[in-house]
């Protein structure tokens, strides 16, 4: 009797435990995306009716007007494909680099392993600052140029500390076998050692793809004066400035939008704030959902070896 009545209430306990979590589970969902269906909802409703306000997260005129003005801006279509070109360049290049550099220094018979990880280690902690690394692009002749958006983040050294961690976790004798075979370093590093790290590097390049899409400033430290080099991201800053200092300014965001539109007004600072982040988030968002079957498969590997 004992035995069941425990029982009983840890059966009661267990189900206390699932409701409680599956609600802060429901509103951390909610948290998490009201802010983007709000933008959603507002980019695709009519900027009239959005001034009226009342709009959470469906829209309630729906219109493709706001898509229609921004891109009809001359820059946002070089824009994008700016922000695709460095991302995609630049993910490649910097995990293939980080992966090589991990190889490096995951061997024990590097005999400076130790130098050189400390070395990188160092400028996670130090850094030069902003105007000796304006100054260093300078000389290197990379201003005003596409690469340096690629260069200066070439190695990411907490990037290079989870590839090297996978890397010092896979079977030695596997790396070994190579070596007796005959391969060297470079066709053991990549026939053997990046087909066993794609967990490893399909997280690292989701790190790296973020941060690239998402860049901005260096837009603005280096490229300001080109706009064929600009960002989506930083045409979407500009927008948000423009339509902070119009809002701040005497009168209303939308009066202003309408003078500048001839007296209609078809959109306004929200509506195109609204429809330039969605426009900025979607293709990112759009990678997530081809990489997350690695990172289970790398939650599985790491669970094995634990």
């Amino acid at each position: 009797m004992e035995h069941t009545k425990t029982a009983r209430n840890s059966s009661i306990g267990d189900k206390i435990f699932d409701v409680c979590n599956i609600i802060f589970m429901i509103i951390l969902v909610i948290l998490t995306l009201y802010p983007f269906l709000n933008m959603f909802a507002l980019s695709f409703n009519d900027a009239n009716d959005s001034i009226r306000g009342s709009i959470y997260i469906w829209p309630r005129e729906w219109t493709l007007r706001n898509f229609e003005y921004v891109f009809n801006e001359s820059n946002v279509f070089y824009a994008t494909f700016i922000s695709a070109a460095r991302t995609i360049i630049g993910t490649i290049i910097s995990v293939f680099c980080t992966a090589m550099l991990a190889y490096t220094i995951s061997r024990p018979e590097y005999a400076l392993k130790k130098f050189v990880s400390m070395t990188f280690i160092f400028t996670m902690y130090f850094s030069g600052g902003l105007i000796p690394t304006y100054l260093l692009n300078k000389e290197l002749g990379m201003l005003n140029s596409f690469w340096v958006y690629i260069i200066p983040g070439i190695i990411g050294v907490f990037n290079m500390i989870v590839i090297r961690s996978f890397i010092e976790g896979l079977p030695e004798g596997i790396m070994e076998s190579a070596k007796m075979d005959g391969a060297g370093d470079f066709i053991t590093f990549a026939r053997i050692v990046l087909p066993l790290t794609i967990p490893a590097l399909a997280t690292v390049s989701l790190f790296v793809a973020v941060s690239q899409w998402n860049s901005w400033f260096d837009v603005f430290l280096y490229n300001s004066s080109r706009p064929n080099l600009s960002t989506l991201q930083y045409e979407l800053m500009k927008v948000l400035s423009t339509s902070s200092a119009t809002t701040s300014s005497g009168g209303s965001a939308a009066d202003a939008f309408a003078n500048a539109q001839g007296n209609v007004t078809t959109v306004t600072p929200t509506s195109v704030r609204a429809t330039m982040t969605i426009v900025a988030s979607v293709p990112i968002i759009m990678v997530y959902p081809f990489l997350q079957k690695y990172f289970v498969k790398g939650m599985v590997v790491g669970g094995v070896k634990g």
